[in-house]
């Protein structure tokens, strides 16, 4: 067994294992104008699986399902992507594991829309509709705001579409691999976010919606770096966002321009790693792993694992979307063996947990040791508290490493990111992680 120097400690509370590790060692209009958020906004971010009765192990247990299709649709995007295929409509990733509230039109309504890292289009469901799915909150009706106008076809926002068509204004249709679709005209309207309302921004009015993969919401609202997200329209160069752990009835948060950094940091505690363009891919946040770290062991992972590649397949992306981290296959294997050489406890093969690598609990025991685990990005050592990848039911008697493999991308997903405030700064290109108590902001 390693050494208590490199090693966390697991302390079991009740009939969950809290875990406890150690500090970081290094730790219709033709131009939509948008005035600047001159002070910023945030809003508050539940999980969809909030106010469900499932343990922390069960949801990760659902994360994980809806991770694997969103995992699949990435790949899925990717192949075309390094293809000179042309399929009927743009493959995107879809579904989120957070909602955030806000209002459309004038006098606002109230609506919970999906936050997506991973896609860029704002849309929710609009009357008439055609086919809708069921939402918690009434369906938009365009003609009771004043504040709706539909998108002219000659508006770059309509041509930054993926795929568009011209007949009653700008049309769009926006498949997400799961053959969930959306489908509807373009519109101008005010969103308000608690007290800013931002006019002029661009959203999809689907009046033909399919699939169940939107249901926990009432639509999406994309975050992506691509002209059509949020962030792009609203002209902020930062966001952030700070996820309380999975197993926390208390709500997330997301921060949009001035308030995006306004946390007070340690410079000793801040970890900035450069954002990478990728040009087959430009709403993904790429970054650049060159390895990894169980213990004092540093895994012998080929440089060339999480690299792009000149198609634009490969390379790791960071995800709010994705419950686990997904490692490249070959890079995963040698995590799973250092984790299972260093934690002297006996490997469960049951698969019963949807999980890769789960071990069995000794009876009786109130502790386990868990190596530490560092993710050395470019410029950025990253030490993970054990809560972020090792997840402990006492009742079922097994500890879990909550990452999985991969083949073609990486994700570094929001298990991982619970407790940092982790911000994009897309003036800097730039994306940092300050440990932050985020029930707290």
């Amino acid at each position: 067994m390693a050494n208590m120097s490199c090693l966390s400690l697991v302390v079991v509370a009740l009939a969950m294992f809290a875990l406890v590790s150690s500090p970081a060692s290094s730790t219709s209009r033709r131009v939509l104008e948008h005035p600047k958020v001159q002070n910023g906004f945030r809003v508050k971010l539940k999980h969809v699986d909030s106010g469900k009765n499932l343990t922390k192990f069960e949801r990760i247990q659902h994360g994980v399902k809806r991770g694997r299709h969103r995992l699949q649709r990435f790949k899925a995007m990717a192949l075309v992507a390094s293809s000179s295929s042309e399929i009927d409509a743009p493959v995107l990733p879809g579904n989120g594991e957070f909602l955030m509230k806000l209002a459309i039109g004038t006098p606002p309504e109230t609506y919970s829309a999906i936050l997506d890292t991973g896609s860029d289009l704002i849309w929710t469901q609009c009357k008439p509709c055609t086919q809708c799915f069921d939402q918690p909150t009434p369906i938009f009706d365009p003609k009771k705001s004043s504040s709706f106008s539909k998108l002219s076809c000659s508006s770059k926002l309509c041509e930054a579409l993926p795929q568009s068509t011209c007949s009653d204004g700008c049309e769009y249709l926006y498949g997400y691999g799961d053959y969930s679709s959306t489908q509807g005209i373009m519109a101008s309207e005010t969103l308000t976010f608690g007290k800013v309302s931002v006019p002029n921004v661009a959203l999809g009015c689907g009046e033909d919606n399919e699939g169940s993969g939107f249901s926990q919401g009432s639509g999406l609202v994309g975050l992506g770096r691509g002209p059509l997200s949020l962030v792009s329209q609203l002209k902020e160069p930062k966001f952030s966002y700070c996820l309380t752990s999975v197993d926390d009835t208390k709500s997330s948060t997301l921060l949009m321009g001035s308030l995006a950094s306004s946390v007070k940091d340690s410079a000793s505690e801040i970890k900035t790693t450069p954002l990478i363009q990728n040009s087959a891919q430009p709403s993904f946040y790429y970054l650049s792993l060159e390895g990894i770290s169980v213990g004092e062991t540093s895994l012998p992972i080929k440089k060339s694992t999480f690299s792009l590649q000149d198609d634009g397949s490969g390379g790791l992306i960071i995800d709010s979307g994705t419950t686990i981290t997904y490692l490249e296959q070959s890079a995963f294997d040698l995590v799973a063996k250092e984790f299972t050489s260093q934690i002297n406890l006996p490997v469960d093969s049951s698969g019963s947990t949807g999980l890769e690598v789960c071990f069995t609990l000794p009876s009786g025991s109130t502790n386990i040791e868990v190596p530490k685990l560092v993710f050395h990005f470019h410029g950025a050592d990253l030490e993970l508290p054990a809560e972020n990848y090792m997840i402990a039911d006492a009742s079922m008697g097994l500890a879990c490493l909550a990452m999985g493999s991969s083949s073609g991308m990486s994700i570094f997903g929001n298990i991982q990111q619970q407790n940092m405030l982790v911000l994009h700064d897309l003036e800097k290109e730039t994306l940092s992680f300050l440990p932050t108590q985020c029930d707290q902001i």
